[in-house]
């Protein structure tokens, strides 16, 4: 019956309201909160909407939703469907959907992405106190987003905050020959995007090169005919953190391209949903 209802949720005619803490008049019971387009820098694209649930504790966990885009565009919109299903079948876990500045043609995505997550997780852990929250955090990535959100969980959390991490199609790997050596004008682009680097800077800015041991549980899915992100990026991703002996699961639709809908979307969210149980649960 409860994979029942998440079907049914799934579907792009049913609406979701967050709903509205009951009143109660018990001076111990805390409110849920909710802030939208929360401003963590001077760029119009640092904000983000934050979810926390009611009766909350020290010990509730926070998910950060880092969208898609090609690192030049997207919005946190575009994970909304992420959010209003972990809010309603995960109502306690706290949910932050992030906007990051975009770059262009003279400001490349790192580090200038990879600071805007930075800023927001020190959000968190600034103010976990009057969030009456715990710094504790997991994301969830799509494509440019799950590049930025691996990249993040791997080089930056020196306070070992990420409890898990969700890659759905994210680049890893930009040394890849399936990237360098290809003439789909698509993939050159996105070398250029990154100011033409060098090769020991591509492999700075790959979680394929910077995972290590310590790396947290990791949630992998990649499709087959993607016409964006090569299947070897998933496929040497899974064998990479298979060699580290890190926690994680690959997961590999052989049909799909950049992203899918139907019983694949289904069976996605619903290991997504178990990764949170496992992972961001006290």
């Amino acid at each position: 019956m409860k994979l029942l209802r998440r079907v049914l949720f799934l579907s792009p005619f049913l609406l979701f309201n967050l709903a509205c803490s009951d009143d109660n008049n018990e001076a111990d019971v805390i409110e849920a909160y909710e802030s939208l387009d929360v401003s963590y820098g001077p760029d119009l694209n640092q904000t983000f909407d934050i979810f926390l649930p009611a009766n909350r504790t020290n010990m509730t966990k926070t998910i950060i939703l880092v969208h898609g885009g090609s690192w030049i565009g997207g919005d946190k919109t575009d994970m909304d469907r992420f959010k209003s299903y972990i809010l309603l079948f995960h109502p306690n876990i706290g949910v932050i959907n992030m906007n990051y500045t975009l770059a262009d043609a003279t400001t490349p995505p790192i580090p200038l992405q990879t600071d805007d997550i930075s800023a927001v997780v020190n959000y968190i852990s600034e103010n976990k106190s009057s969030l009456r929250i715990s710094d504790d955090i997991g994301f969830i990535g799509a494509s440019a987003g799950a590049h930025l959100s691996l990249l993040w969980s791997y080089t930056n959390d020196i306070n070992n905050q990420v409890d898990m991490v969700c890659s759905i199609v994210g680049p890893t790997n930009f040394t890849d020959p399936a990237y360098n050596d290809s003439l789909n004008p698509l993939y050159q682009g996105m070398t250029l995007l990154f100011g033409n680097p060098s090769e020991d800077f591509l492999e700075s800015i790959s979680p394929y090169h910077t995972a290590t041991t310590s790396a947290p549980p990791t949630l992998l899915f990649y499709g087959g005919m993607d016409p964006l992100v090569p299947s070897s990026q998933g496929i040497d991703m899974d064998a990479k953190l298979t060699t580290l002996e890190v926690t994680h699961e690959f997961h590999f639709y052989e049909e799909e391209g950049h992203g899918w809908e139907g019983l694949n979307q289904l069976d996605t969210t619903s290991k997504i949903s178990a990764y949170i149980d496992t992972y961001l649960i006290p």
